[in-house]
């Protein structure tokens, strides 16, 4: 099968500057990566387990299949619906996933459990890259979000593997990232069979940096399109039930450091005005669990951990969400929900998943990563965005005292999420030729 004229690059012997120096930069990185990654693994045991995979060796595969990339448990979650409409739209053909964290691979195996093999991600070092692309045998690479290697995606364009970047976001702060290394970029988004971006200004990024306007196609966030199990209100109420029906109930989930202190210090205040209320923390990462428990503890608080399974009694005044695949659920059972990353300049992390929940949303400043996202929810009036604790207090005690504004702002957030579904159609649709047929290699 020959590429396009258009999308045909001249590749030589050796690499291009660029991409060369960017290669060196990463094999002299190395062993500080490998540093890191048994730093990681004192917290987190995980990290050292299948650390082979990272470099690329992986049992032979028999027969090729389809591969998707999630970087970890946000872009998982994104992936799953994707997964699971090409498995029963391609019933016969294997698919693998790969994640870059193990927390991404324990959300793999929770939500898809035997319907995909999972491995890590290789570092993007040539012979890694090669000996894992040869061993996995892909037809179609579907890159979740903005999970962009340049060698990565030079290997799969040699060998006439479409890469497809599904969910594409781009952020003007990555974008800007982007700039400075212009030129490599724009060779690697040359590469890409498809982009599907998530709305207008993130294709508009893409195409700024180079990527060709044809390939370039905007089909809304398919996180829209992410339906709860029917038993996950019923699970909601009996765990509301555990927590207290007459207490009012916020959730602070996905949060970072430096953000737990800001949301024990907004807690303080809201207990000032609601004694009884109850505080659900849900740290972004597990390996931080124990560190934020320790935190709350400090600060003098009662605590118990979901991992526990203890009884929250009336005296429990914060309880650490420290089980993996549960946040969903948390939501359902929770009155007003922060999300977290957006106190610090991380960039904020999933609203529509309280929002689907018929949730009142609150996020700080920083929401580069979801702007437009934040800004529909918040002129909906689904949401509100605050900057300081104080504004934080204030909104969620406004909310736990108004049962009629939570309702009215967590339909219109309900509401809202249903009108943007259908964005897992369009993102089949613009990855239509490049899905194979059993026995048929998929065009580029």
């Amino acid at each position: 099968m020959r590429l396009p004229r258009t999308k045909m690059l001249v590749f030589k012997r050796s690499l291009p500057l660029t991409r060369y120096i960017y290669t060196l930069l990463l094999y002299m990185l190395t062993p500080l990566v490998m540093l890191r990654l048994l730093w990681r693994g004192l917290r987190a045991p995980a990290y050292w387990r299948r650390w082979t995979e990272r470099f690329g060796w992986i049992p032979q595969a028999r027969e090729d299949c389809l591969w998707v990339h999630a970087v970890s448990v946000g872009e998982v979650q994104a992936a799953v619906p994707l997964v699971k409409a090409l498995r029963a739209r391609y019933p016969e053909w294997r698919i693998v996933a790969t994640t870059m964290t193990p927390t991404g691979a324990e959300r793999v195996q929770a939500a898809l459990h035997q319907d995909v093999t999972h491995y890590y991600l290789p570092y993007d070092l040539p012979g890694a890259v090669r000996r894992f692309v040869r061993r996995l045998r892909p037809r179609l690479l579907i890159i979740m979000e903005t999970e962009l290697w340049p060698n990565l995606i030079h290997y799969c364009y040699t060998q006439h593997i479409p890469v497809v970047l599904a969910n594409g976001r781009l952020s003007e702060r990555s974008a800007a990232r982007y700039r400075y290394v212009k030129k490599l970029a724009s060779e690697m988004l040359a590469m890409l069979s498809a982009i599907a971006a998530q709305t207008q200004p993130d294709a508009r990024r893409f195409i700024e940096l180079d990527a060709p306007s044809g390939i370039v196609h905007v089909t809304g966030n398919i996180k829209y399109d992410m339906k709860p199990p029917a038993s996950l209100r019923e699970e909601a109420e009996v765990l509301r039930r555990s927590w207290g029906v007459e207490r009012g109930v916020w959730i602070a989930a996905s949060t970072h450091e430096g953000e737990e202190q800001q949301v024990l210090d907004a807690y303080a205040a809201v207990r000032s005005e609601l004694p009884h209320a109850l505080l659900v923390i849900v740290p972004r990462h597990p390996e931080r669990f124990a560190k934020v428990a320790a935190l709350c503890e400090r600060s003098g608080y009662r605590i118990i951990r979901r991992s526990d399974q203890r009884v929250c009694d009336a005296s429990t005044e914060i309880v650490i969400g420290d089980s993996m695949g549960e946040l969903n659920l948390f939501y359902a059972a929770s009155d007003v929900a922060f999300v977290g990353g957006s106190l610090v300049p991380t960039g904020g992390h999933n609203l529509i998943e309280p929002a689907a929940q018929g949730v009142p949303v609150i996020t700080g400043p920083y929401t580069f990563n979801f702007a437009e996202i934040a800004q529909q929810l918040c002129e909906a009036g689904a949401a509100v965005q605050i900057h300081t604790t104080r504004q934080l207090s204030e909104i969620v005690v406004k909310f736990l005292k108004d049962a009629n504004l939570r309702y009215q702002t967590g339909q219109k957030a309900r509401t809202l999420v249903e009108q943007n579904r259908g964005a897992l159609d369009h993102l089949l649709g613009a990855m239509a030729p490049y899905l194979p047929v059993k026995g048929i290699t998929p065009g580029h």
